[in-house]
């Protein structure tokens, strides 16, 4: 009955079927192929089965008949019976596979071994595995999704082969051709767009060729969506996994992000390499799907998740590492040597994780031994015997599989070679020195030229041979570079011009014993108050040269001078010391002794018992030191199970013997540290307590020697290169990502890295971090934001240490902005132009790269449409053009760099108010950020600004009160001058005066004349100007700015317009003020300057020196815009000079002239300007205070 193979099995390469069927055909020809080399055409293969079912592993050799096939279970031969039979072409057949609990399970790696008669040959590893399911490790959880929104159910379940996941729906099979629906092959089921017809009950079907499983039902639950469509920043729910996979498999990257809008998924890869798109693509809304997986495909793959038009993103990150079996990139050759010669095979090959690499010689492994060397990739043969003579076979082998190369070694006799040396032997010396003789060779001896020496520990495995080469001259030889207390094995090969002799008789002899070389490494504890525990552990062999037959333990306290010792066996390894004193520090040593005598004593080792109220400290904790490398000792410990106090922490302590101890390292409550970046071959002394909130507990002490860095005998061996290539990437504000490559040479041990980490400029060496890694990349965490490091590598191998790479340099990236712009300032500048200014965020560490102004007004705002500007990080102002009058508008601005955007300022309100609205009203309104820290109309002053207002008012009003009290007191000044002018017989009033002797009616029609501004309109100001540039609508002539009407009616308050002085000096202006009224004729005195030498009047020049300081120092708008002061819109545009002009009266001399011969001058308007406009005119006029007066055509006053 021919077996049928399960379709579980691994199908053949199409490759190796046609190789071996052209091997078939190429043997069936005589004289056509000669398989003097023994190979194999088809090896064993993986296969899963199921219990039961047979099963038929291949394996079929090619080489010089007979050939004899075997199997081997995990190492084992495999024994044939009725179940189990080796088939007559090499294949193994299991009728019935069996694996049932409490039975000899067929479960494991097979192998054929293949012989004839030059050798044997083993094939590679097939794991034969009984198909498995586990119970579901995560189960679907029920959830609540509003609608519309996003729902994700997960199950996970372990099998083999891998399980096929679906899911239903109420216990039907839910269809997922639905874009919105997506089911990931790793057992996520995502629904988009929730809705009503989503709800129900999901459960996950899990199913194999042998097995099915269902996992737990859970509900979906949808509630009605609220109908707020704020705006929400991404948020990614779930973000891809750190994946390990192999070649050629499937991959999914999850990432399913929520906000508000939708936001859109983007993916790449960290080094910024190009994602594979023939290979790659994304599964439903955002998961990455890779196929075929390739070794490039491994790295670290990003996935980013944006609201569309903004810059509102995040990101998750994850690692795929892809593992690869290994493959042979240099393959052993088959050599011919003569006996006595060496041998050379080289072999490397890579994979992921890095293949161990072992040889065979006739199927079985090598151990190293004197003539038989493997260095790393290398297998070397001196002195080589015919029994050399082999095929030998290189193995990579690691988690994804195993391969095998194969040489063979042909050994060459020669006939005229001498015999070997004879009558060996060997007398010690000392505990270095053993004295070697022997007899020439009685064959040929005259023809010897050398004799080779050669010797090697007797005990153990891989042990080094050495080699000496003396004259032919002598027949004895002293080895003193030999250990003390050890077994040597020595043997002679006598050399001539043909060749090598064969070795010699080998002889054993061992060294004497001598002092120890070095101390025992002590530990130190307390159990009490009152004691000290001392305990040490053995001293290694090499160190130890002999047997410790006795300790001398010393101890005294460190403020006294007295030592007591105690005598201990040398099977004794601690020794607990009672009676002490609480609280005080004592030192000990150690001595150990062989029988030759005692060695070097230990440094005195420092320790502090507790004090005597120390009831609730922790307990010391058990430690122990090992170091892994010549550079890096491994802390462990473990407290006492027993003891009942709180701890907080542990706190650790580390110095080199003779130097400052360095500490404390804070820990947490783990059970494990590294010691990184010592020295090699130094002797630190560790401590070690736990600590609570109540205080320090009791300490554990140690001491522990580190390695040295070259392996044995100080032979000189170079060190490995160190690894190259060193590349830095920023990752975030607090990390870096580092990525080197190994060196070039191919190494079958475990390669160890560590990486050197600190501040350019450091001074601190205590500072250093020293990371440990067995990986060709890191993510160095911890750092600080924008701040320049140095990085370099080395790597550690076999007790080897490799220089540090070249140093790389790389900066962090720096923070995003913790706080907003301070300073918000906005100013209107036109109608339209509004100008906002602000200061960066405070933080001196804070680094700025651009700003985002966003503005509004109310209505836009309440529907959410901002408008968006950008500036330059340099930029701290910006224009915001085409605002529309009656508007109020909300700026608000944010600070941004590389990593990311801040928070906004608070919002900051400008009204634009229509241009009808009354000069008083026409004022712009200015905000800023420190006035209003919310835009809902209500403005919050703190306390400072509500003191600084309160000052001012009263300032205020006390400037006011002294104003008044001077007004009047000016007013009874001038009331008396005044009647004294009038009883000293002052002239009579003039024709025009005359005809004002009802004083308040002339007042009451200058008064309507000037209240009425809308119906003035200046005509001809020669030397002034008007601000056209649209900040203000004030009219300036050569005196200064024209005053406003609504002052002067101000000032008219305090005077008595029934009462004329007619003592006042007269006023002169050169220049004229036309005002423009129909049917009008205006009267103005052209006289000269009131500056003109001899003059003396009461009217000071208008926009004097201490007004515009006034003005300046009160433009904040200005000062701090950096405008020039004709766009500011602070209340003292309004200038109050009409309190430096008005505060003279209207007086008849006013009205009459002077008498100094002013000339009065009668002028038509000459500009028909329209009358309606000037009617529409707010701009003010500033009212000379010389006489000014218009007539009608009657020649009457108006």
């Amino acid at each position: 009955m021919a077996p049928s193979l399960r379709p579980l099995a691994r199908p053949r390469p199409p490759g190796m079927l046609l190789l071996r069927a052209l091997l078939l055909l190429l043997g069936s020809v005589p004289g056509m192929w000669c398989f003097s080399e023994l190979f194999f055409v088809n090896e064993p293969q993986d296969v899963t089965v199921t219990r039961k079912d047979p099963v038929m592993l291949d394996c079929q050799a090619h080489g010089e008949i007979p050939i004899k096939v075997t199997w081997l279970k995990n190492g084992a031969k495999v024994s044939e019976n009725k179940r189990i039979q080796v088939l007559s072409n090499g294949s193994l057949y299991i009728s019935e596979v069996e694996g049932k609990r409490g039975e000899q399970s067929d479960e494991g790696f097979y192998q054929c071994l293949a012989m004839n008669k030059y050798g044997a040959i083993l094939s590679q590893k097939a794991h034969l595995t009984f198909s498995t399911i586990s119970a579901f490790e995560v189960q679907p959880v029920s959830t609540e999704v509003q609608e519309g929104g996003i729902a994700r159910f997960a199950c996970k379940i372990s099998s083999n082969p891998p399980a096929v996941i679906t899911w239903e729906l109420n216990r039907t099979t839910l269809p997922i051709t639905m874009d919105r629906i997506t089911a990931l092959p790793t057992g996520v089921l995502q629904i988009y767009d929730v809705g009503p017809r989503d709800a129900g009950n999901y459960r996950c079907v899990a199913a194999t060729v042998a097995h099915r499983r269902k996992s737990m039902e859970a509900s979906l639950t949808v509630i009605p969506a609220t109908e707020s469509k704020s705006f929400h920043t991404p948020t990614i729910i779930a973000g891809p996994q750190n994946i390990t996979t192999s070649l050629h498999q499937t991959v999914v990257l999850e990432c399913m992000a929520t906000g508000s809008p939708k936001p859109i998924i983007s993916w790449s890869r960290l080094d910024h390499k190009s994602i594979d798109v023939f290979n790659t693509r994304v599964l439903g809304n955002g998961n990455l799907m890779i196929s075929d997986v390739k070794l490039q495909h491994a790295g670290i793959y990003v996935c980013r998740a944006t609201i569309p038009g903004t810059r509102n993103f995040t990101v998750a990150m994850a690692t795929l590492t892809v593992l690869a079996p290994p493959l042979f990139v240099e393959w052993p050759e088959s050599l011919t040597r003569p006996r006595a010669g060496t041998a050379r095979f080289v072999c490397q090959a890579e994979g992921i994780p890095s293949p161990k690499m072992s040889w065979l010689k006739n199927g079985r492994k090598i151990h190293s031994n004197g003539r038989i060397k493997m260095y790393n990739s290398k297998l070397v043969i001196n002195q080589i015997i015919p029994e050399d003579d082999a095929i030998y076979q290189c193995m990579a082998e690691n988690s994804q599989g195993s391969i095998l190369s194969r040489a063979r070694l042909t050994v060459v006799m020669s006939e005229d070679r001498p015999s070997a040396p004879y009558n060996v032997h060997a007398e010690t010396m000392s505990s270095s020195a053993i004295l070697l003789a022997w007899e020439r060779p009685l064959y040929n001896s005259d023809k010897v030229i050398a004799y080779s020496v050669h010797y090697m520990k007797a005990e153990g495995l891989n042990n080094e041979e050495y080699q000496v080469v003396i004259g032919n001259d002598t027949t004895h030889y002293i080895i003193d570079d030999l250990e003390p207390a050890s077994n040597y094995t020595f043997y002679i090969v006598a050399y001539m011009p043909m060749g090598a002799s064969q070795m010699s008789d080998h002889v054993t002899q061992n060294t004497l014993e001598d002092v120890p070389l070095r101390p025992p490494e002590i530990s130190l504890t307390s159990r009490s108050p009152t004691d000290i525990l001392i305990s040490w552990l053995p001293i290694p062999a090499k160190y130890r040269r002999g047997q410790v037959v006795l300790y001398h333990l010393s101890f005294r306290l460190s403020t006294e001078n007295s030592i007591q010792v105690l005598e201990l066996p040398g099977t004794t390894h601690e020794y607990l010391l009672k009676g002490l004193k609480p609280d005080s520090v004592y030192l000990v040593r150690i001595t150990a002794a062989t029988r030759v005598g005692l060695g070097e004593s230990s440094v005195w080792t420092s320790h502090r018992t507790p004090k005597a109220t120390s009831v609730q400290a922790p307990k010391s904790p058990e430690l122990h030191l090992e170091p892994l490398n010549c550079t890096t000792i491994s802390v462990k410990w473990q407290q006492d199970a027993e003891d009942t106090a709180a701890i907080q922490g542990y706190k650790l302590y580390y110095k080199e013997e003779g130097q400052q101890e360095n500490g404390p390292i804070l820990l947490d409550s783990s059970d494990l540290y590294t010691l990184s970046g010592l020295d090699p071959r130094r002797k630190y002394h560790v401590r070690l307590l736990a600590y609570n909130n109540i205080e320090d507990g009791y300490q554990a002490d140690q001491t522990v020697s580190t390695p040295g860095c070259v392996s044995v005998r100080d032979r000189m061996v170079p060190p490995p290169p160190p690894p190259h290539h060193l590349y830095a990437k920023a990752n975030t504000s607090s990390s870096i990502f580092l990525h080197w490559r190994r060196p070039a040479f191919t190494t079958a041990q475990i390669i160890n890295y560590t990486i050197r980490c600190n501040p350019v400029g450091l001074q601190n060496a205590s500072l250093v971090l020293y990371l440990q890694t067995s990986e060709t990349h890191m993510l160095v965490q911890g750092l600080e934001p924008n701040t320049k490091y140095e990085f370099a590598v080395r790597l550690h191998v076999d007790q080897l240490s490799s220089p540090w790479s070249p140093v790389v340099y790389h900066s962090t990236l720096p923070e995003a902005p913790a706080g907003p712009p301070v300073g918000v300032k906005v100013t209107l500048i036109e109608d339209d132009t509004a100008l906002v200014s602000w200061k960066p965020p405070d933080g001196p560490e804070t680094v700025v790269t651009r700003y985002t102004i966003l503005y509004a007004s109310r209505k836009a705002w309440i529907a959410g449409e901002w408008q968006v500007l950008h500036r330059e990080g340099a930029i701290t102002m910006a224009l915001l053009e085409n605002l529309v009058a009656g508007n109020v508008y909300i700026v608000k601005i944010s600070a941004s760099n590389e990593v990311g955007e801040g928070p906004f300022s608070n919002s900051v309100e400008l009204a634009v108010l229509p241009k009808e609205t009354s000069e008083s009203n026409q004022r712009p309104k200015r905000l800023d950020s420190a006035d209003a820290k919310v835009y809902s109309g209500y403005y919050h002053l703190d306390q400072k600004s509500m003191t600084g207002i309160a000052v001012g008012v009263g300032i205020a009003l006390t400037c006011i009160l002294i104003c008044v009290l001077i007004l009047i007191y000016r007013s009874k000044a001038r009331k008396s001058s005044a009647s004294k002018t009038a009883q000293n017989g002052t002239q009579p009033l003039s024709r025009t005066s005359a005809s004002l002797a009802g004083g308040n009616e002339v007042g009451k029609n200058l008064e309507g004349t000037v209240e009425n501004e809308d119906s003035l309109i200046p005509v001809k100001m020669p030397n002034s100007f008007i601000d056209a540039k649209g900040g203000t609508d004030l009219i300036i002539n050569s005196y200064g700015p024209i005053i406003k009407n609504n002052s002067k009616k101000k000032w008219r308050f305090f005077q008595n317009s029934k009462k004329i002085k007619v003592e006042q000096p007269p006023r002169r202006f050169t220049q004229s003020v036309c005002f423009y009224q129909p049917g009008t004729t205006v009267l103005i005195s052209d006289e000269d300057s009131p500056s003109s030498p001899g003059q003396t009047t009461s009217f000071p020049r208008p926009f004097g020196v201490a007004a515009d300081t006034e003005h300046s120092a009160n433009s904040e708008g200005s000062h701090e815009t950096g405008d020039s002061g004709r766009f500011s819109h602070e209340s003292n545009d309004e200038i109050h000079l009409s309190s430096v002009i008005s505060t003279t009266p209207l007086t008849s001399d006013s009205l009459t002239g002077s008498d100094s011969g002013g000339n009065l001058s009668t002028r038509k308007c000459r500009d028909p300007a329209v009358a309606s406009d000037a009617e529409q005119t707010t701009s003010s006029v500033l009212q000379p205070p010389s006489a000014m007066l218009s007539f009608d055509k009657n020649d009457f006053p108006i």
